[in-house]
């Protein structure tokens, strides 16, 4: 089974992969790529991060979620434990994903007053930079300094708050959509605005006591102000409450779509 995860080797996303499967794992350097090779069968499955405790919603990911019909059928938690890494202390610019840099910005600000950041990629080719660069420090997972002899690991966990975690996914063809879970995820495009109207979507679920965990609006892309809705609810699909209110919810959403992603369960990934 190949399993497509954002790379290179090192970052989150593979460590999260590797909590997935033990077979073949191989590498993107984008989201919406991961997402497309496994709508168009080119992947059996895809882990993406869609979430993190600190800095909020990985919006290309639900954007891809969106654009590609895929399956949602696992949710991985894994804590994160960022590490300045660095051939030496003399470096001038750190180097890392966007989401790292922004988990870490109070403690580079009061250690490293205004020293130069620069986002890329992934964590993974932040240390890639600092490995061939003394100039360059990374932020990264700790491991990433004894994959070679040229990185120190300076600092550890120099993330801003100790509950720093992402939420990951793992997404799969459609087929293999599954409406047995304790969670379930769906996006919801109405195709109309009034007023109430994002009052009407979350009624159904209040009145049939289901807890939303995540209520997001993104642009539709289709017009300025029309926005889609991604619902995370802890219940699963299987549930006759929550066919009802998805039931109620299509109904709104009638010149639109609703496009379930699926049941799946959760589990915490210590690495």
């Amino acid at each position: 089974m190949t399993t497509v995860t954002l790379g290179p080797e090192g970052t989150y996303s593979h460590r999260a992969a590797q909590a997935v499967t033990d077979d073949e794992i191989g590498f993107s350097e984008s989201v919406t790529a991961i997402v497309e090779a496994v709508a168009e069968g080119e992947a059996e499955r895809g882990v993406v991060p869609v979430e993190n405790s600190i800095e909020g919603s990985v919006t290309e990911s639900l954007d891809a979620f969106a654009e590609y019909d895929i399956a949602v059928v696992e949710e991985i938690i894994t804590p994160i434990r960022h590490a300045l890494l660095a051939q030496d202390d003399s470096f001038s610019l750190v180097a890392s994903h966007a989401q790292a840099l922004a988990q870490c910005r109070g403690w580079l600000d009061e250690h490293y007053p205004g020293v130069n950041v620069e986002a890329v990629a992934s964590t993974a080719r932040g240390v890639e930079r600092a490995r061939a660069d003394a100039d360059i420090a990374a932020i990264g997972h700790p491991e990433n300094a004894t994959n070679g002899t040229e990185l120190k690991v300076l600092a550890e966990d120099i993330q801003d708050r100790s509950s720093n975690a992402t939420r990951f996914v793992v997404v799969a063809p459609t087929g293999e959509r599954s409406e047995a879970g304790g969670k379930s995820s769906f996006i919801v495009y109405p195709d109309v605005d009034y007023p109430g109207l994002l009052l009407e979507l979350l009624e159904p679920f209040a009145d049939r006591d289901i807890n939303l965990t995540r209520v997001e609006s993104r642009p539709s892309g289709e017009r300025l102000g029309d926005y889609v809705f991604h619902i995370d609810i802890s219940a699963g699909l299987y549930e006759q409450r929550t066919q009802a209110a998805l039931t109620d919810i299509e109904e709104i959403a009638e010149k639109g779509w609703v496009r379930r992603l699926g049941s799946y369960d959760s589990r915490t990934v210590v690495n």
